[in-house]
């Protein structure tokens, strides 16, 4: 049996109809619940100010008020990222056939591979998005199977964000260590060290008729440590903020970080997840290239010790992330 693709689908509905399992009720139509006119201007912070107290304050402020930030300045060269995003787009314009060479295999525990649905939603509505997961550190969980070979400069280009990713994501784990009153290097050792799977998702969001009717994927909080994400310029993501949906402010060359469920529990609720969703657009194709910053499968992830006391119990309960990650997925209370 063929799997519809959404880009297939949306390659078909020129005439303005979609298939009814796409279309939300008007508690999540973008068009009724977002507050239009506005854009929300999360924190924007210079990874680059010489000022290292004051990027470590709004960091550590922004993951306790926010959830989210978008950093700018950030060191990795802008040719590198417009690679990333031009290899990624090559993909998705490949010929069907070939892109289902590297489709998520049927009955797989795994996330990895090409594929249109990842979570269970409880009324079976579905994302108007394909996506492309694949690990790309540590070396020990690559699966390059999972990896395009075309365009054949793929790898090589990936290999060569990830480079200057490191970068990005040990600044963020000492200041966001430093900020919960640890040793700059705690939190990053109590989250997995160099084990930390770093997982990149290529979120594809092909145009839609009717774009108000729609989502591109749902109201979520990530289940990663940090979500790093780069962004074409097409605006789709959303943050809930203060009961509403609003347009997160598109800047362009940063980074958008989110905090996800795992550095919340690891913070023992001080840094808040964000909840956010996207939307799509009517003309133009939008892409994302996250990368979750994830425990490995086996490894427990509960409050820091250090962060809990009489005075201050445990909000989360302590449990190995692959059983975290099957209750979120399937919906199953924590």
């Amino acid at each position: 049996m063929e799997l519809l693709r959404v880009q297939t689908i949306a390659s078909r509905s020129k005439d303005g109809v979609i298939p009814a399992m796409f279309l939300r009720s008007e508690t999540e139509q973008p068009g009724i619940t977002t507050v239009h006119g506005v854009k929300l201007e999360v924190p924007i912070i210079d990874f680059s100010n010489p000022e290292e107290g004051k990027v470590l304050n709004e960091i550590m402020e922004a993951s306790k008020e926010w959830g989210m930030f978008q950093i700018v300045n950030h060191e990795i060269p802008s040719h590198v990222i417009s690679k990333l995003q031009s290899v990624g787009k090559e993909f998705f314009e490949l010929p069907q056939e070939e892109k289902e060479l590297y489709a998520k295999p049927v009955g797989s525990d795994s996330v990895e591979g090409y594929g249109t649905k990842l979570q269970k939603e409880v009324n079976e509505k579905k994302g108007w998005v394909d996506h492309l997961f694949h690990i790309i550190w540590p070396p020990s969980s690559i699966n390059y199977h999972f990896w395009p070979k075309n365009p054949p400069s793929y790898r090589e280009t990936n290999d060569e964000y990830l480079k200057y990713l490191h970068v990005v994501v040990d600044k963020l784990f000492k200041s966001m260590s430093i900020g919960l009153g640890l040793e700059e290097q705690e939190l990053k050792k109590a989250a997995g060290g160099d084990n930390i799977i770093h997982l990149l998702k290529i979120n594809y969001y092909p145009p839609c008729p009717c774009p108000d009717l729609v989502l591109g994927v749902p109201p979520h909080t990530d289940m990663s440590y940090i979500t790093i994400l780069v962004p074409n310029e097409v605006q789709g993501l959303q943050a809930f903020r203060d009961g509403h949906w609003y347009d997160v402010q598109y800047v362009p060359n940063a980074l958008v970080i989110h905090i996800g469920d795992q550095m919340e529990i690891l913070s023992n609720g001080k840094y808040k997840a964000v909840l956010h969703r996207t939307r799509v657009s009517k003309e133009e194709t939008r892409i994302s290239w996250p990368v979750f910053l994830e425990p490995p499968p086996e490894y427990e992830v509960g409050p820091h010790p250090k962060l809990v006391n009489q005075d201050n119990p445990p909000k989360y309960k302590t449990k190995k992330y692959k059983d975290y990650a099957y209750s979120k997925l399937n919906k199953i209370p924590q």
